[in-house]
Protein backbone atom coordinates (compact mmCIF):
# COMPACT_ATOMS: atom_id res chain seq x y z
CA UNK A 1 0.00 0.00 0.00
CA UNK A 2 1.35 3.73 -0.74
CA UNK A 3 1.44 5.74 1.27
CA UNK A 4 1.79 9.81 1.14
CA UNK A 5 4.27 11.74 3.20
CA UNK A 6 2.57 15.20 4.53
CA UNK A 7 5.96 16.49 6.63
CA UNK A 8 6.72 18.95 3.56
CA UNK A 9 3.18 20.32 4.33
CA UNK A 10 3.80 20.11 8.10
CA UNK A 11 6.91 22.33 7.66
CA UNK A 12 5.73 24.60 5.49
CA UNK A 13 2.00 25.57 6.80
CA UNK A 14 0.23 26.49 10.21
CA UNK A 15 -3.12 24.80 10.61
CA UNK A 16 -3.32 22.54 8.29
CA UNK A 17 -2.46 19.42 10.61
CA UNK A 18 -6.38 18.31 10.73
CA UNK A 19 -6.65 18.22 6.68
CA UNK A 20 -3.41 16.23 6.20
CA UNK A 21 -4.51 13.69 9.33
CA UNK A 22 -7.95 13.54 7.24
CA UNK A 23 -6.20 12.62 4.07
CA UNK A 24 -4.37 10.34 5.93
CA UNK A 25 -6.96 8.43 7.55
CA UNK A 26 -8.68 8.35 4.44
CA UNK A 27 -5.91 6.68 2.31
CA UNK A 28 -5.47 4.36 5.16
CA UNK A 29 -9.32 3.29 5.13
CA UNK A 30 -10.45 -0.05 4.39
CA UNK A 31 -11.02 -0.42 0.62
CA UNK A 32 -13.51 -3.15 0.91
CA UNK A 33 -15.72 -1.21 3.05
CA UNK A 34 -19.49 -1.80 2.60
CA UNK A 35 -21.25 0.29 0.06
CA UNK A 36 -24.44 0.40 2.29
CA UNK A 37 -26.46 2.49 2.42
CA UNK A 38 -25.75 4.09 -1.16
CA UNK A 39 -25.65 8.01 -0.72
CA UNK A 40 -25.25 10.88 -2.66
CA UNK A 41 -23.46 14.06 -1.67
CA UNK A 42 -24.91 17.94 -3.08
CA UNK A 43 -23.89 21.37 -3.69
CA UNK A 44 -27.11 23.51 -2.94
CA UNK A 45 -25.05 26.43 -3.35
CA UNK A 46 -21.85 28.18 -2.05
CA UNK A 47 -22.85 27.65 1.16
CA UNK A 48 -25.57 24.53 1.53
CA UNK A 49 -24.79 20.72 0.64
CA UNK A 50 -26.98 17.89 1.27
CA UNK A 51 -26.28 14.18 2.02
CA UNK A 52 -29.16 11.82 0.85
CA UNK A 53 -28.73 8.37 1.69
CA UNK A 54 -30.79 5.22 0.90
CA UNK A 55 -32.66 3.76 4.23
CA UNK A 56 -35.74 2.23 2.84
CA UNK A 57 -37.02 -0.27 5.51
CA UNK A 58 -35.39 1.94 8.38
CA UNK A 59 -38.23 4.23 10.75
CA UNK A 60 -36.71 6.99 12.14
CA UNK A 61 -36.17 5.57 15.63
CA UNK A 62 -34.32 2.90 14.25
CA UNK A 63 -31.84 5.85 12.75
CA UNK A 64 -29.43 7.86 14.74
CA UNK A 65 -27.84 10.96 13.84
CA UNK A 66 -24.65 12.51 15.45
CA UNK A 67 -22.04 15.31 14.85
CA UNK A 68 -18.50 14.73 17.09
CA UNK A 69 -15.21 16.52 16.49
CA UNK A 70 -16.62 17.61 13.18
CA UNK A 71 -17.70 14.15 12.05
CA UNK A 72 -21.11 13.53 10.98
CA UNK A 73 -22.32 9.59 11.80
CA UNK A 74 -25.72 7.86 10.36
CA UNK A 75 -26.19 4.84 12.19
CA UNK A 76 -29.24 2.25 11.75
CA UNK A 77 -30.25 -0.43 13.57
CA UNK A 78 -33.07 -2.43 12.48
CA UNK A 79 -35.48 -3.76 15.34
CA UNK A 80 -36.31 -7.27 15.69
CA UNK A 81 -39.41 -7.79 15.12
CA UNK A 82 -39.60 -11.19 16.43
CA UNK A 83 -41.50 -12.65 13.52
CA UNK A 84 -40.02 -15.66 11.73
CA UNK A 85 -40.97 -13.97 7.77
CA UNK A 86 -40.26 -16.52 5.21
CA UNK A 87 -38.40 -14.61 2.52
CA UNK A 88 -38.42 -16.41 -1.11
CA UNK A 89 -36.33 -13.17 -2.40
CA UNK A 90 -34.93 -10.07 0.40
CA UNK A 91 -33.49 -7.64 -1.76
CA UNK A 92 -34.41 -5.01 0.75
CA UNK A 93 -31.42 -4.95 3.37
CA UNK A 94 -32.16 -4.70 6.55
CA UNK A 95 -28.68 -4.88 8.02
CA UNK A 96 -27.05 -2.91 10.88
CA UNK A 97 -24.96 0.55 9.21
CA UNK A 98 -23.06 3.21 9.97
CA UNK A 99 -21.52 5.44 7.60
CA UNK A 100 -19.14 8.86 8.67
CA UNK A 101 -18.38 11.82 6.94
CA UNK A 102 -15.96 14.62 7.77
CA UNK A 103 -17.13 18.35 7.94
CA UNK A 104 -14.79 20.97 6.92
CA UNK A 105 -14.61 23.58 9.67
CA UNK A 106 -17.90 26.22 10.28
CA UNK A 107 -19.90 23.31 8.54
CA UNK A 108 -23.26 22.47 10.54
CA UNK A 109 -26.11 19.83 10.12
CA UNK A 110 -28.83 22.32 10.07
CA UNK A 111 -31.98 19.55 9.26
CA UNK A 112 -32.48 15.91 8.75
CA UNK A 113 -35.83 14.29 7.19
CA UNK A 114 -36.85 11.02 6.27
CA UNK A 115 -38.96 10.83 3.35
CA UNK A 116 -39.89 7.90 1.06
CA UNK A 117 -37.13 6.00 2.26
CA UNK A 118 -34.43 8.84 2.04
CA UNK A 119 -32.61 10.28 5.00
CA UNK A 120 -31.85 13.55 3.72
CA UNK A 121 -29.46 15.81 6.01
CA UNK A 122 -29.12 19.45 5.35
CA UNK A 123 -25.85 20.58 6.21
CA UNK A 124 -24.88 24.86 5.96
CA UNK A 125 -21.33 26.65 6.43
CA UNK A 126 -21.60 29.15 8.95
CA UNK A 127 -18.88 31.72 9.43
CA UNK A 128 -18.17 33.47 12.48
CA UNK A 129 -18.81 37.00 11.93
CA UNK A 130 -14.96 37.73 12.79
CA UNK A 131 -14.17 35.19 9.86
CA UNK A 132 -16.61 36.80 7.62
CA UNK A 133 -15.23 40.16 4.72
CA UNK A 134 -15.63 43.59 6.63
CA UNK A 135 -15.12 46.63 5.55
CA UNK A 136 -12.55 48.94 7.42
CA UNK A 137 -13.01 52.95 7.50
CA UNK A 138 -9.67 55.33 6.41
CA UNK A 139 -9.55 58.02 9.44
CA UNK A 140 -7.98 61.30 8.63
CA UNK A 141 -6.01 63.06 10.87
CA UNK A 142 -3.75 61.57 13.30
CA UNK A 143 -1.40 58.69 12.57
CA UNK A 144 -1.97 54.72 13.84
CA UNK A 145 1.52 55.36 16.16
CA UNK A 146 0.30 58.65 17.72
CA UNK A 147 -2.83 56.78 18.31
CA UNK A 148 -1.48 53.98 20.27
CA UNK A 149 1.10 56.29 21.98
CA UNK A 150 -1.45 58.17 23.65
CA UNK A 151 -3.83 55.44 24.91
CA UNK A 152 -6.05 56.30 22.28
CA UNK A 153 -6.07 59.40 21.50
CA UNK A 154 -4.57 61.55 18.95
CA UNK A 155 -1.80 63.50 20.01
Amino acid sequence: MNTIDFSPLYRSSIGFDRLAAMLDSSLRADTSASGYPPYNIEVLDDERYSISLAVAGFSKQELDIRVENSVLSVAGKKADTGTDSRFLYQGIATRSFERRFNLADHVEVISAELNNGLLTIGLQRQLPEAMKPRSITIDEGASVLEHDKSGGQAA
